[in-house]
């Protein structure tokens, strides 16, 4: 009686050696560090690895160790001295093509990084870093694809050869307004057979036909939610190019968007990169209209737009985008043949195409590139804030063009820090709609450690007071249980670094809970025991008989705080669910650990053998 087959042994003793291999990858702390990769996210070779090793030491840059991690290259120093000398040199020494961040990077060993082990993910409260909330602006969605609806409509007509007066954008509609009343039903036929989805009407304007175009209610809806997924997308790309290890980025309620950079070391660029609702756009520049001419009447001529360049001076361009930021499949900072910083610019496909024919029909003409960014204002309004969005466009360059070109070319007239920064913001994608940043965390290191110091402390004040009330008032069995506590801590850790599952302050919160949780099952059994024993039952039937009985009870308590840890998973948002997290693996530990992991240790020590007493 009491003992278990070799199987159940073999497995108590596996999840053990389990949990002590994924554990042990935590007992290492964290150093200033480097992490390098390519902006085109290819891997780094370890000729790459071997190169950069041999400059720093050719430069007096004492490093502690570098390796290969997934497809970026991690340098380990000392301090931060040391790792600010690094990152200088090698975005010098790399080039272009290589982003260099500064971070914070474990000093896992060798062997354990070559078993694919890291240490648990330290949230922000626990690391340091920033923590950004921002807005996205779904009505400038709607505005953008307005915008770009009333541009493709121009392009349409001018394709069937229909006159019309004009085509723009009025509030939540497009008019387009007809030269000839009997061109209607033609051009309607067109606009409707581009987008059927499109609500369209019809109206007059100074004796002209006018169609009145405007989205559908479930077009809005799909231009919205695709607005946030894009933003996502594109916020977790530039997440990518500021190479920070292990960030969040998630969805928050409607229009909102979460971004947490744990071990971040410089909050300036990640809120200016981030923040960024940087695009370009290329546009042929009109030399036939005086530019000077239509900024004193402030009205550009028809078919044109008035910009401003960098020094002030007026310049009229033509309505029609040639190429625009969401065209751009890669672009790089670098040096032009004359050492002038330049901004090197791939397009995809169609963007090649409709580059490749303008350069064509217009060599020796003028082209600019438009820098375009979207701001948001405050202004009081009758004791109100009321938030304005304000375009900001800006002609950084206008070129003349001396020879055809499609998918690559270059972009000049920026400094050095410009054009870095515009090709990290191009390189991971234009948002399809402006956000804006509604509030900003940073919790320094300092804080994060003093956090995770007093977190250990709280855990650990509460192990020993546990561990010391059931030696007392259990002996050998409490001290059972207090193996299997220990043991059901280090699963945890194992679990979290297995999973790569976020530790922050309430999970440490959740794992002090699973510390009364997992004891409080041994308590249930112990007592179950001694029931037995004093209704005269033999010691061997009474711990076969506590473990029996007790095993409902303690399903029942578990699986309950388990559905209720699955809810708050599903609908909790930031720290409730890393509690949710902590507490459903401190469940699951737990379970094991006080049933049957104490039960082996039990069956080793009185099983098979002839008992007059138990020490409980």
């Amino acid at each position: 009686m009491n003992e278990y087959p070799l199987w159940k042994n073999l497995l108590v003793i596996f999840v053990v050696l389990f949990g002590v291999l994924f554990a042990t990858s935590n007992l290492y702390g964290e150093d200033p560090a480097v992490v390098i990769s390519l902006g085109n996210e290819a891997p780094i070779d370890e000729a790459t690895l071997t190169r950069t090793g041999e400059s720093l030491e050719q430069q007096g840059i004492p490093y502690t160790s570098m390796f290969l991690d997934s497809d970026r290259m991690v340098v380990l120093f000392a301090d931060e001295g040391e790792q600010l000398r690094a990152a200088d040199h090698l975005r010098t020494q790399l080039g272009r093509d290589y982003v260099v961040a500064l971070t914070l990077a474990p000093q896992t060993p060798p062997w354990l990084r070559a078993m694919g082990l890291k240490p648990m993910s330290l949230g922000l409260d626990l690391r340091g870093g920033v923590h950004f909330l921002f807005e996205v602006d779904l009505e400038g969605a709607i505005t953008q694809t307005l915008q770009r609806f009333e541009t493709d409509f121009r392009s349409l007509l001018r394709n069937e050869n229909i006159p019309y007066v004009t085509v723009r954008q009025d509030g939540n509609e497009v008019h387009v307004v007809l030269r000839r009343a009997e061109d209607f039903d033609r051009a309607q036929r067109i606009i409707s057979n581009a987008d059927n989805q499109l609500v369209i009407g019809d109206d007059y304007q100074d004796g002209n036909r006018v169609i009145t175009v405007r989205m559908s209610a479930q077009q809005i809806r799909d231009r919205q939610d695709f607005a946030i997924e894009q933003n996502t997308v594109t916020m977790r790309n530039r997440v990518n190019e500021l190479g920070v290890a292990e960030p969040v980025v998630q969805r928050q309620g409607l229009d909102r968007i979460v971004v947490q950079l744990p071990g971040i070391q410089d909050p300036t660029l990640a809120e200016r990169v981030l923040g960024a609702t940087a695009t370009l756009e290329f546009r042929l520049v009109d030399t036939e209209q005086n530019a000077y001419e239509a900024a004193r009447r402030n009205r550009a001529p028809l078919g044109t737009k008035l910009y401003t360049r960098r020094d002030g001076s007026p310049v009229l361009l033509k309505r029609d985008v040639i190429v625009s930021g969401d065209q751009l499949t890669d672009a790089t900072s670098g040096f032009d043949q004359d050492g002038l910083p330049a901004v090197f610019v791939k397009l995809d496909a169609k963007g090649a195409r409709k580059m490749l024919s303008t350069t064509q029909k217009n060599l020796n003409k003028p082209m600019a590139v438009i820098f375009i960014e979207t701001i948001r204002e405050a202004r009081v309004i009758n004791g109100e804030t009321v938030y304005e969005v304000v375009p900001k466009e800006e002609v950084i360059n206008v070129a003349t063009i001396r020879g055809v070109f499609s998918a690559s070319f270059q972009i000049t007239g920026l400094d050095t820090v410009e054009a870095r920064t515009l090709a990290l913001l191009l390189r991971a994608g234009a948002l399809a709609a402006p956000i804006y940043k509604v509030e900003e965390r940073t919790v320094g290191p300092s804080l994060g450690r003093a956090n995770v110091e007093q977190g250990f402390q709280a855990v650990v004040i509460g192990f020993f007071g546990v561990v010391v009330f059931m030696a007392l008032y259990y002996r050998v069995f409490g001290m059972v249980a207090n193996l299997a506590l220990f043991t059901n801590l280090m699963l945890i850790v194992a679990l979290l670094s297995l999973l790569q599952a976020s530790l922050t302050l309430p999970g440490i919160a959740g794992i002090v809970l699973t510390v009364g949780m997992a004891v409080d099952a041994n308590v249930l059994i112990f007592e179950r025991i001694r029931e037995e024993i004093r209704n005269g039952n033999t010691p061997q039937a009474s711990i076969h008989a506590g473990y029996q009985k007790a095993f409902s009870s303690i399903a029942d308590a578990n699986i309950t705080t388990l559905i209720a840890a699955v809810v708050l998973f599903t609908f909790g948002t930031g720290p409730i669910k890393g509690f949710a997290i902590t507490l459903s693996l401190g469940i699951v530990t737990s379970m094991f650990t006080a049933i049957v992991g104490t039960r082996a240790v039990i069956n080793l020590i009185y099983g098979g053998r002839r008992l007059t007493q138990l020490r409980i």
